[in-house]
């Protein structure tokens, strides 16, 4: 409350009674994520795959949950600049900060755009989902992976699938995002339902120390701060994806130290992921 009480009037007016608990200690949801292990021992690792618009900053949530693990900032995937889009299929492993890796696999796609012709294709999305890519395809806007591709993974096995897809959007443009600029993620999200409705479907969404007052001055206020909160519910209304599916997050981008505030936003997330991820193999497993 006395936190709160030093904080300007601009920032009082969007304030509201927190409506999500947050842990803001990193330490236990770190060692959970080190000592997870999958309940079905024939799955090694869990794929998480990424898609949303260019910029909103899919390949910095690598760098950043690689930052937390290895406990410095991480710039093992650098983000592209405009006329040099990534446009591959990435597999990017995650560092449990000693000799090894975490179970978990983050899948990096190319962004999306609002104009058909450019950005990746939706069908490639969801071939992706279905565990026929491989590392390191590329993708044509204008054409999706056929079964003659070398990339083309005939028969794919539960290993091979995607576990839970995760579509990131920034904050700070969703306040100008319109319905055709979420048209192409209602194509997949709609695609990925009939194919599996067991499939969670999350949204990190992304920036939102550049989208409020409040949270730039204190990431902890991100659960008290109305306009994130009614940007989670644009996001539910357009993707129909469940609130507590929804997660405000922030990526490093600037600092060159890490910090246990966009540390714990990102893990409160990532944990979850993890467990849905995981039950869905297990369900899978289980038919």
């Amino acid at each position: 409350q006395f936190l709160f009480r030093t904080l300007p009037f601009s920032c009082l007016v969007d304030l509201v009674d927190a409506w999500r608990k947050v842990e803001w200690n990193q330490g236990e949801m770190v060692n959970t994520l080190k000592a997870f292990k999958i309940r079905n021992d024939k799955v090694k690792e869990l794929n998480l795959l990424l898609c949303g618009p260019i910029g909103a900053g899919k390949s910095s949530i690598i760098n950043t949950i690689n930052s937390i693990f290895k406990e410095k900032i991480s710039v093992g995937f650098l983000k592209m600049i405009p006329s040099c889009k990534p446009k591959s299929f990435h597999k990017r492993q995650v560092e449990n900060g000693k000799d090894g890796f975490l179970p978990l696999v983050l899948n990096d796609t190319m962004g999306l755009e609002i104009d058909q012709s450019k950005g990746v294709h939706t069908d490639d999305i969801i071939t992706a989902l279905k565990g026929h890519i491989k590392n390191g395809y590329t993708f044509h806007p204008k054409t999706p992976i056929d079964e003659n591709s070398p990339h083309y993974r005939e028969n794919p096995s539960l290993s091979d699938r995607m576990h839970c897809l995760v579509y990131v959007i920034p904050a700070n443009k969703i306040p100008l995002m319109e319905d055709k600029d979420f048209q192409k993620l209602k194509t997949i999200r709609d695609a990925a339902y009939r194919m599996d409705s067991n499939l969670t479907h999350v949204i990190l969404m992304t920036k939102v120390d550049e989208t409020c007052t409040l949270t730039n001055k204190d990431l902890r206020h991100v659960y008290n701060s109305k306009i994130i909160k009614d940007k989670m519910h644009k996001c539910q209304r357009a993707l129909g994806v469940k609130m507590n599916c929804i997660f405000p997050v922030k990526n490093y981008h600037e600092e060159t130290e890490i910090n246990e505030n966009v540390n714990c936003l990102m893990l409160h997330a990532l944990t979850r992921i993890v467990r849905w991820a995981d039950e869905y193999v297990d369900k899978c497993s289980n038919n």
